[in-house]
């Protein structure tokens, strides 16, 4: 693959995102450019490849208002062109690793008694999880949110990742329970409005030598 981007391109389209604080409404994210960012959301890795995950488009307007209160009335949840809620599966047990092994047998052409060593690596981590599988989930789905931030600034989407929000009432609007699921993070996504000052300002990152350190030193 010889189309990857120069360095100085990804450090410019970095520089270039912040957490946008007004979107322009009018303007709706084209769907190729969409369906890139939503390859990005599958294409996200995860720890063991389990993908405890789903990612909730929410573009209807009657429905993001329901929404707005519980944001914090903020109004990048309204305003931006497409709403993403991450949410997590509640429910990751044995049968779940064995539709994910069955899923990984058919992508990689294998028969499922090949992975039977690292199916009951899988199984043993389910039944006895070093930590919370809902905290484990969690630290899976900020993966996905910051693949998304990145591939959305590549792209020249604005994003605004949020946690401004109460989550079991965007659960109930949601109908996700019923699901298998529960949110834990926004992202808005779209287009910044011309008038959104945050745009200009510099970001605010200690000295590289302070939060990037080799060993040994």
């Amino acid at each position: 693959m010889d189309n990857f981007i120069a360095p100085e391109q990804l450090v410019a389209s970095l520089q270039w995102r912040y957490a946008t604080k007004k979107f322009d409404p009018s303007r709706k994210i084209p769907a190729p450019i969409w369906k890139a960012l939503e390859d990005s959301l599958v294409l996200t890795p995860s720890s063991f490849g389990l993908q405890p995950w789903k990612f909730f488009i929410i573009q209807d307007q009657d429905l993001r208002q329901q929404l707005l209160p519980h944001s914090w009335n903020q109004t990048q949840v309204v305003e931006a062109s497409h709403l993403v809620v991450f949410a997590i599966k509640t429910a990751i047990d044995t049968d779940y690793a064995d539709r994910y092994l069955e899923r990984m047998a058919e992508v990689q052409g294998v028969a499922i008694e090949d992975l039977a060593g690292f199916g009951n690596m899988l199984k043993g981590f389910i039944t006895k999880p070093p930590l919370s599988l809902d905290e484990w989930a969690v630290r899976q789905v900020y993966i996905a949110l910051g693949q998304f931030m990145a591939a959305a600034a590549l792209l020249g989407i604005d994003t605004c990742p949020m946690e401004g929000f109460i989550p079991h009432k965007y659960d109930e609007i949601l109908g996700l329970p019923a699901q298998g699921y529960r949110s834990v993070v926004l992202c808005p996504a779209g287009y910044r409005d011309p008038s959104d000052k945050h745009a200009s300002r510099a970001k605010v990152r200690f000295p590289q030598s302070t939060v990037i350190g080799y060993l040994p030193q």
